[in-house]
């Protein structure tokens, strides 16, 4: 029988696991275990069946739970499953028309629970994938919100929206690693850094900014107890050597650049700031300057994502995506995928809809509705 500060426990406990109380459902899974290895001794379908939909009818309705399927102890070992996909995992096994597609199911779920398969670069659980329909794995991403939760607050002209650094780092670092952010700006990435358990290293040019970003992140609730520092500084010239040696590090495991957009947006009077590059060109030496002073600090094998638009200048398409593609290509980095992100709207055309479409059908153009996120791995 549990205490009412055991099932307390039990609830913040899952809480940093990010549970979600009306989606999931907790197992007991030595019980668990038993059932599918009793499943797995039918020698007939039709008891397999049996067996299997008297799980369902548990996981459905726990009041018909007469085996202790679903007793948690504080101290004991669980599952958390989301509660569709187990569903959906049971009654595959149900509608299997033979004994051997049924077990061979049956093990496929219990290797779920009794295995853990990650990568080198993530710590996604592959043999529990469909779990992960948060994680997007299209080139094309329909984000028409950014996430204005917790410490997010979209006040910074260049912000991006949470998303992008989130997606990122749940596919390319495992918690506990070092993410650098290159054009830090609001902190947007650091406070997912804070979110997700991983060290955040963001670098800012606009002092006021820096002041601004500091005190954003602060904000956020630091549950993992992660790094999560601004500095600031230029990126171009930046020691990071020294800054990473503070750590007891030498490299990180992604960075992530999220420059201006060339002149779009002038975010300073600063010369060394790369909105005030004069010339496209001069952009594009300003850029790649930052690529070589921070890249050498990256991990082979690890990824650097940039998040860049183009721009339209006297009547001309300028392609700043694909010039910058093409400067890292220069460097020790294969190009694993170009994402095109949708926006709906900027601040700079709030309200103006009809505006640009007229200006669009005088001036011969398309309205700008995406930006890319470019990913690169870092060769030997």
């Amino acid at each position: 029988m549990k205490t009412n500060s055991q099932i307390l426990d039990l609830f913040v406990d899952l809480q940093k696991e990010s549970y979600n109380w009306r989606e999931d459902i907790i197992i007991n899974k030595a019980k668990f275990i038993e059932e599918i290895d009793g499943a797995l001794k039918d020698k007939e379908i039709y008891s397999l069946r049996k067996n299997v939909y008297s799980i369902c009818s548990i996981v459905n309705y726990p009041k018909r739970d007469n085996i202790g399927l679903r007793n948690i102890d504080k101290d004991g070992d669980t599952v958390v499953f989301k509660k569709n996909l187990l569903l959906e995992e049971l009654k595959q096994v149900q509608k299997a028309h033979t004994i051997g597609r049924a077990k061979y199911y049956l093990e496929r779920l219990k290797k779920s629970i009794t295995e853990i398969k990650t990568s080198k670069i993530n710590d996604i659980n592959l043999n529990r994938w469909k779990e992960y329909a948060d994680i997007i794995t299209d080139s094309l991403w329909i984000l028409d919100k950014r996430d204005t939760s917790g410490a997010h607050f979209g006040w910074y002209w260049g912000n991006f929206i949470p998303q992008i650094p989130h997606q990122l780092m749940m596919r390319y670092t495992k918690k506990g690693e070092w993410v650098i952010d290159t054009f830090v700006g609001s902190g947007t990435t650091l406070i997912e850094c804070k979110r997700l358990g991983r060290n955040g290293l963001g670098i800012e040019l606009n002092t006021e900014v820096v002041r601004k970003a500091k005190g954003l992140i602060s904000r956020e609730n630091n549950i993992h107890d992660v790094t999560a520092e601004v500095i600031q500084a230029d990126s171009r010239y930046v020691n990071l050597k020294e800054i990473l040696s503070k750590y007891g590090i030498k490299k990180v495991q992604l960075i992530i650049m999220h420059p201006p957009y060339h002149d779009i947006i002038r975010f300073s009077s600063n010369p060394n700031d790369l909105s005030n590059a004069k010339t496209t060109e001069d952009f594009i030496k300003m850029f790649s300057d930052v690529i070589d002073n921070t890249t050498p600090y990256l991990d082979e094998g690890r990824y650097l994502g940039i998040v860049i638009g183009d721009k339209y200048s006297k009547g001309e398409w300028i392609p700043l995506g694909f010039y910058v593609m093409n400067e890292v290509l220069k460097r020790k980095f294969s190009l694993k995928s170009i994402i095109v992100k949708n926006f709906e709207e900027t601040r700079g055309k709030r309200n103006q809809k009809e505006l640009w479409k007229y200006r669009a059908l005088v001036g011969g153009f398309y309205i700008f509705k995406h930006e890319y996120i470019l990913l690169f791995k870092k060769g030997k």
